[in-house]
């Protein structure tokens, strides 16, 4: 007779054997609540523009916009990260911090519709603002100037708590961001705007798709402020300055080449943990899929998966309305 713990006596796949016990002893489940919804709003547009690279992505309309927020807190997805596309850029992002510029209209729309049943999330960041591309103001010799840059993240994240959003989003990977934005917010009356800290953001070539979506007019690269891919220590040193900094929530981006940091960063910390499954992510599945290489659906959910064991507590990605109806 087998003793308990040797075969035969011992059989993991007694619970593989059906769909019934595969779901009743899963680990790891996916719920809406834990999905936010990326989204663009383009200035100056009538009707939807689609993202060639990200099929079935769209720089939305304000009404296009307000529809696609409805539909998302129908299907329980959790919230809404708003990037804006506006009709004019100079060197210092000017309509970032305008308060009739397209984010902060769009926040207003967006929360004005879902803002009971969906936490309303925007990007802080000047990349989308700037002719030059590049996330924060350029000094003398064409250099991305720190100090200057967060003076700019302070009047943003202002404009935006004035707005109405319930969670900011500085993602310029820029020193000292975290604190000057929860200085800025606080300084207004606005300390219940959480900030949603991008403490490990890669200079990562899967950005490509995100450049085309938010018409980016970036020249060169973000080596100079985005994290080396072959550094981890630095994640670590980035998440304690993050969190001494008051941080509320802490983000890993992009998500899958990276998931062996955000199961460090989710085992030391005791605030939740986000992840970015990022735009070429999306494209590269879509375009598998759209070859008939891989099987659409389930890729999808495996990719979802694979971050949320991996430790993320919320996952931002472009399935997240698609996928909270399918669950």
């Amino acid at each position: 007779m087998s003793r308990y713990g040797e075969f035969p006596g011992a059989r993991p796949r007694r619970l593989r054997t059906s769909p019934a016990m595969r779901r009743l002893v899963a680990e790891t489940r996916l719920h809406p609540a834990e999905f936010i919804l990326p989204v663009f709003v383009r200035e100056g547009i009538r009707e939807p523009v689609p993202v060639s690279s990200m099929p079935g992505v769209v720089q939305h309309t304000r009404d296009t916009l307000r529809k696609a927020a409805v539909e998302a807190a129908e299907a329980g997805v959790g919230g809404i990260m708003l990037f804006g596309v506006p009709e004019l850029k100079d060197a210092v992002g000017s309509q970032g911090t305008e308060p009739d510029g397209i984010l902060q209209v769009a926040i207003r729309d967006v929360v004005a519709e879902v803002g009971d049943a969906m936490v309303v999330m925007s990007d802080l960041c000047l990349d989308e603002y700037t002719d030059h591309g590049h996330c924060g103001v350029l000094d003398a010799e064409g250099r991305v100037d720190n100090d200057a840059t967060l003076e700019r993240y302070a009047e943003m994240a202002q404009v935006q708590a004035d707005a109405g959003v319930h969670v900011v989003g500085p993602s310029g990977m820029m020193d000292g961001q975290v604190g000057v934005v929860r200085d800025a917010l606080d300084e207004i009356g606005k300390q219940d705007v959480a900030i949603l800290a991008y403490t490990a953001k890669y200079a990562s070539a899967f950005f490509g798709p995100f450049r085309e979506a938010v018409n980016s007019s970036l020249q060169g690269d973000r080596k100079t402020y985005q994290q080396d891919p072959a550094n981890f220590r630095e994640s670590m040193r980035e998440l304690a300055l993050d969190l001494e900094e008051g941080a509320d929530i802490v983000m890993v981006k992009p998500a899958l080449p990276y998931l062996d940091v955000l199961r460090k960063v989710a085992d030391e910390v005791d605030v939740p943990v986000a992840a970015y499954q990022i735009s070429g992510e999306y494209a590269m599945l879509e375009a598998a899929a759209a070859n008939g290489w891989i099987d659409r659906d389930r890729t999808i959910m495996e990719t979802l998966t694979s971050i949320r064991r991996a430790g993320a507590n919320m996952i931002l990605t472009y399935w997240a309305t698609e996928v909270a109806r399918r669950l």
